[in-house]
């Protein structure tokens, strides 16, 4: 067989019968555990071979073969002809039918198959093998022209897309005005001699468009399709949605061959896609969709819109049957809910796909909850199956029930949650304006994988086409963004940008809202309302917080957001910081009135105002976390930042000086605003820094102006003697910032123990403070052996220990190039967002082990942003850290993924370089 690629004779010596073969497996020749080589499609069907269930034969061709056809530069590998060529002889053989014959000609499917889900992102083409004359031989054996000349005219589509990749709409455009010509509807009401006229229409615009016609030979179509597939790996949606979903680039995709059924011979055809249980709910029905006369393509694409799989009982009764026994096995084999895609031929039934069907949060927690009861799963097992980064979407907006809204259209509720924007009808603009700060919603008659950055882009995604299984609808789940799909009564004019529900229209730039979880479609902004943890939730937290060892707390800065962390399972209050209590409108003149104070007694007396403030505060937090240590940060920033620009002082000066110039007005009020602006113009000239993170902020300030921080102190002692006379527990630990040598957390350390002693007098047994300090320089983390010998604690500020690690200023480096180092792989990750384990890891397991040798029960936590990555959980975990820090919304995930941290790594501590590794695999698994 000629490979169609130019790779020339095939030397291989490879058997197609032996099971070493490198390159092809037939489906008998696999099972589910080979998802590595076969991909997790070519696994599924493998494994549902063997197990007797009704699935076209085929074969799979194995993604080491794609991983070889790109490091060749693209080419076949040797072997690989000679192989694919004996696992069709085989096919022919089973199916009883040669590939390319007039008489009885073979058809197949070339699909993708990626390791990990794709659904969507990669290519299929149906119906290879047919061409002008095995056409004829198909009509005639199936007695029916009109579906010979339908499944031809759809392989030279699909053909040429996505193998000369000319835009589907040329397609569609010649589609619609034949269909318009002979007044046809649907697809199966176009009649054979009309199928011939578009087929040839389709060719000329091949030859127009490539300068090459369709390719009459088989095995041309069949090599082409095969590098196409491989192809697809590397396609824009793909890459794009690998990064969103941390799939590895060097994964690869399996192809599988597989012969053609066909749901578009008759009324006693169709095609469709079930889940075995409802992927928006967890309700333990099966919920799908399915068209008659049709092929699978038609659901998933969204071309017309399916009925509900429920209708398929009266329509087909034994099918129905068969359907329902066949995913109740599947979902008791996989032990989990399974995305079934089936095609019915003349009232046969045969499963073309299952998988792990992509389901919403509430759905996932409600499956995992369910699985257990019903004795499929451990916990255990339920909680190292869930995909925590779903676990976001339960955090969702929703919109309140007694909110006024203007609902125009109701469409299918394809993916849970509420947003609003403005409307966008193109997946371009939607990415542009969403990288400016706005928030869009996305609106197509439907989308196609090349949407994926648009719909990555939107708030949520709206379609007037397409069925709660259509791409939009997988896609947006498989994000966790609200999405109404099938909306018919909305007439979306992509041209001139609107969409139209009788008089109403939307117009690009208009506001409009979606409710994923009704369908509503609503003109306008409306309010949103924070969701709420389901009941399945909250038991899977419990569960997880039985198996966890590494605790979890907030980082918080008032009392609210106090009350909010402990709501979702907060063990603590792990980072207060102090600064953002500043910032409030009635408290920053006090504050700058501090900074501007030119002696010691000025500035202790805007202190002073400042005390009762932070004292209230305190109360507030300790009063929430009752029972739970509150880590309070010192001040950490420049003084900087709590005055004005510096360049916008320049010209409200320039303004005030010319309007006194222009009117003689000397001692006026103008005059006396004028005299402050400039005293305060000469302030920050002073405070001037060229690298202010690096200078006089966090304890240098303390030790410049120990008056700050006893004043803070005071604060928390005060606040603590208030709440403890309250019968509220009280845990106060103070921590100082950016120390980087021993005397100076020493120096501050006694002034605080002074302080304590001073405020709390005889009750000072009644509150158990400590005094740490946050381990943010490199020289803290070398030199961690000294400055435990007077910390009672370690929290790990890792924000800032990346950044001097990296040497390198976050705010500069994520706008300017670290995007360019992790898109081209000099990074794996950008560090601000998962933990440098190499690096930075390796300076929070030395001072780890530095200050537990000094002091056993030092404390130890995270309390950066990397407190509430998944990843970065599995390494803190690992390294033996106590604790992690993150967003009151970040709990749930972060209880969960440290409990599935102790499931893959065990009860482990102080890692080591080995243990990184492992680390590393566990989160890639």
């Amino acid at each position: 067989m000629n490979n169609g690629n130019g790779t020339g004779s095939d030397q291989s010596t490879h058997s197609f019968n032996n099971h070493g073969s490198s390159w092809v497996k037939s489906f008998e020749q696999g099972n589910a555990g080979m998802k590595a080589d076969l991909g997790g499609k070519g696994a599924n069907l493998a494994e549902m071979t063997n197990a007797g269930l009704p699935v076209p034969p085929g074969f799979t061709v194995t993604t080491h073969a794609c991983r070889a056809y790109y490091a060749s530069g693209e080419k076949m590998p040797d072997g690989l002809t000679n192989e694919v060529e004996a696992a069709l002889r085989e096919l022919e053989r089973k199916q009883q039918k040669k590939f390319g014959d007039a008489g009885r000609p073979l058809l197949v499917s070339v699909r993708s198959g990626s390791v990990t889900s794709m659904p969507g992102m990669m290519d299929t083409i149906l119906n290879v093998g047919l061409n002008d004359e095995t056409v004829k031989g198909i009509a005639a054996a199936s007695g029916n022209g009109r579906f010979a000349y339908d499944c031809y005219r759809r392989l030279i589509q699909m053909f040429g897309n996505v193998v000369f990749n000319i835009e589907p709409i040329r397609f569609e455009k010649l589609l619609h005005e034949m269909k318009h010509k002979v007044g046809a509807e649907h697809d199966r009401d176009v009649q054979a001699d009309s199928w011939i006229e578009l087929i040839g229409q389709y060719k000329e615009l091949i030859v127009k468009t490539c300068g090459k016609p369709f390719p009459q030979s088989v095995d041309e179509q069949l090599w082409l399709a095969i590098d196409a597939v491989f192809r697809s790996w590397n396609n824009a949606r793909a890459k794009v949605y690998r990064k969103v979903n941390r799939i590895p680039d060097e994964q690869g995709t399996a192809v599988n061959i597989q012969a053609m059924v066909f749901g578009n011979k008759g009324d006693d055809c169709g095609t469709g896609v079930v889940f075995t249980r409802n992927p928006s709910t967890g309700e333990n029905v099966l919920f799908g969709e399915y068209l008659t006369n049709a092929q699978g393509e038609d659901v998933v694409a969204g071309v017309r819109t399916p009925l509900p799989i429920a209708e398929l009982e009266k329509d087909m009764p034994d099918v129905y049957a068969s359907l329902k026994q066949t995913a109740e096995r599947l979902e008791r084999h996989y032990r989990d809910m399974q995305d079934i895609e089936f095609t019915v031929e003349h009232g046969k039934l045969y499963l073309l796909q299952t998988r792990g069907g992509k389901r919403s949060a509430q759905a996932a927690m409600k499956i995992s909850a369910d699985l257990v009861s019903e004795g499929l799963l451990t916990r255990e097992e339920a909680i190292a199956r869930i995909e925590i980064g779903h676990l976001d979407q339960l955090l969702h907006p929703a919109i309140p029930a007694d909110a006024n809204l203007d609902v125009v259209a109701t469409g299918l509720p394809a993916s849970p949650g509420a947003a609003t924007g403005e409307a966008v009808f193109d997946a371009d603009i939607a990415e542009e304006r969403a990288r400016a700060g706005r928030r869009v919603i996305l609106i197509r008659a439907e989308t196609t994988p090349e949407d994926i950055h648009g719909v990555l882009a939107a708030e949520g995604v709206l379609t007037s086409r397409g069925g709660m299984t259509s791409h939009a609808a997988v896609v947006a789940r498989g994000m966790g963004k609200p999405c109404v799909c099938g909306c018919e009564e909305a007439r979306i004019d992509i041209e001139a940008r609107e969409l139209r529900v009788g008089e109403i229209v939307i117009r690009e730039g208009d506001a409009v809202s979606i409710d994923g979880s009704t369908g509503r479609v609503i003109r306008g902004e409306v309010p949103l309302r924070a969701a709420e943890m389901s009941e399945e939730l909250l038991k899977l937290l419990s569960w997880a917080d039985d198996i966890r060892t590494l605790r979890v707390a907030a980082n918080a800065d008032n009392p609210v957001d106090a009350a909010k962390a402990r709501e979702f399972g907060a063990e603590g209050i792990g980072l207060c910081r102090t600064e953002h209590m500043f910032l409030a409108p009635e408290r920053l003149p006090a504050v700058r009135e501090m900074i501007m104070a030119e002696t010691k007694p000025e500035r202790e007396k805007a202190l002073a105002k400042l005390l009762p403030m932070q004292q209230e505060d305190f109360e507030g937090m300790f009063r929430a976390m009752d029972g739970l240590p509150v880590t309070i940060r010192l001040l950490d920033p420049p003084l900087h930042e709590f005055l004005p620009n510096a360049d916008e002082l320049r010209q409200r000066v320039a303004e005030l000086t010319a309007e006194i110039g222009a009117d003689g007005d000397a001692t006026g009020e103008r005059r006396v605003q004028l005299t402050e602006l400039e005293v305060m113009l000469r302030k920050v000239r002073s405070l001037h820094e060229a690298n202010p993170m690096l200078g006089q902020r966090g304890c240098r300030l303390g030790v410049l102006f120990p008056e700050i921080y006893d004043m803070q102190t005071e604060a928390v002692f005060r606040a603590a003697l208030i709440c403890i006379k309250d019968g509220v527990k009280v845990i106060p630990e103070i921590m100082v910032p950016l120390v980087g040598h021993v005397n100076e957390l020493r120096f501050l350390r006694e002034r605080v123990e002074r302080t304590a002693e001073r405020i709390l007098g005889d009750q000072a047994g009644l509150c158990k403070y400590k005094v740490g300090t946050m381990i943010e320089v490199p020289r803290a983390a070398l030199t961690a052996g000294q400055i435990a010998e007077c910390a009672d604690f370690f929290s790990f500020g890792t924000n800032d220990l990346t950044q001097m690690t990296f040497g390198c200023s976050r705010d500069d480096a994520e706008g300017k190039f670290l995007s360019h180092y992790v898109d081209h792989k000099l990074l794996p990750d950008n560090p601000f967002q998962t933990l440098d384990r190499d690096g930075v890891g390796q300076l929070i397991e030395w001072a780890l082990n530095k200050g537990k040798a000094v002091r056993r029960d030092l404390k130890t936590g995270v309390c950066g942003e990397h407190g509430g990555d998944p990843q970065s959980i599995f390494f803190c975990h690992a390294a033996g850290l106590d604790y992690v820090s993150c967003s009151p919304y970040r709990i749930p995930l972060a209880r969960i993924a440290a409990a599935q941290a102790r499931i893959v790594l065990g009860p482990v501590g102080g890692a080591a370089a080995s243990e990184r590794e492992a680390v590393a695999a566990a989160v890639e698994v």
